[in-house]
């Protein structure tokens, strides 16, 4: 089948790779000069190795638990599989390697205004401003804005530290020859948030970068049998975190998996999705309130699944 891959992200790249290996037609056009997420936290769980063994040589850190801080209480939460930290710039470009040499065209430089005319199926991986899912009608996510920066000390220590905030959080990761702060708000309220606390911490960072979240209760799939959406295209991302890599990564298996049907693709996403969602912004609303107000129903330690909270 000729199959045309509306993005470069991790999504795009993962399903061209497969697909390709498959032996299908695949052309992934990506309308930036060049291929490679920059503002993104890479943080992934080790299911990374099960989508993509060879991401074991770009691991910078190995993240074992967080803390979060509320006001009045730090609770502790230990992550069932630990995660990696990993440079996404250079993940998205081995993947893109892989993905070429199975076969795959990828053309940078090439900005979709209007749907192809000759291509068997077309699958919107564009990212959380999808021109795809634009195109199609279909409801938009949620924004959230994430902001980024570095600070130049090394540090491999095995937890990352979070400071809850309305509808989001900032947080610290230690990347092994830096230390990465940032924060996921409301676009109204991020910059302000952020400004405050690098003051009151006295913090000084480089290389500030800027990046949108989507976030969505029941993904947002065409019924369409010809056109799809995936990854952050879908709002496929982790309501407590923002996280979508691993997301992405499940549901373009899914894809994979049930292709060339994508009405049986949109119905197996939605059931895996949907209630892992709904749990995880219930939770969400939960551990917030009661950390901000009562303080004390919070465990000082708690095991949790890390990309999934059940």
């Amino acid at each position: 089948m000729r199959i045309v891959i509306v993005g470069a992200g991790i999504a795009g790249l993962y399903l061209a790779w497969k697909f390709s290996q498959k032996g299908e037609e695949v052309t992934v056009f990506e309308k930036k000069g060049k291929i490679g997420k920059e503002a993104c936290s890479g943080l992934f769980s080790e299911r990374i190795l099960d989508f993509i063994p060879e991401s074991k040589k770009l691991i910078q850190n190995e993240i074992k638990e967080v803390l979060i801080h509320f006001p009045r209480k730090t609770s502790k939460i230990i992550f069932k599989k630990s995660f990696f930290v990993i440079d996404h710039y250079k993940l998205d470009n081995l993947v893109a390697h892989l993905a070429q040499n199975s076969g795959a065209k990828i053309i940078l430089n090439h900005k979709i205004d209007n749907f192809p005319k000759e291509f068997d199926k077309l699958i919107g991986c564009d990212g959380a401003n999808s021109v795809i899912r634009k195109k199609l009608n279909l409801s938009e996510p949620r924004f959230f804005l994430a902001i980024q920066g570095f600070l130049e000390k090394e540090d491999n220590s095995n937890h990352i530290e979070t400071w809850a905030t309305d509808s989001g959080f900032i947080w610290r990761i230690p990347r092994g020859e830096n230390i990465e702060y940032g924060i996921m708000e409301d676009f109204k309220k991020a910059k302000n948030y952020f400004d405050r606390f690098l003051k009151e911490k006295k913090i000084y960072l480089l290389r500030k970068k800027t990046a949108v979240i989507p976030q969505t209760l029941i993904p947002i799939i065409p019924k369409n049998s010809k056109i799809t959406l995936c990854g952050d295209a879908a709002g496929l991302t982790k309501p407590w975190s923002g996280g979508g890599v691993i997301w992405s990564l499940i549901s373009a298996d899914i894809l994979l998996k049930n292709f060339p049907d994508f009405i049986k693709y949109k119905k197996e996403v939605n059931k895996f999705f949907l209630p892992k969602t709904i749990f995880s912004k219930i939770v969400k609303k939960t551990v917030y309130f009661s950390g901000k107000n009562f303080p004390w129903l919070l465990p000082k330690e708690n095991k949790i699944e890390g990309d999934f909270l059940f």
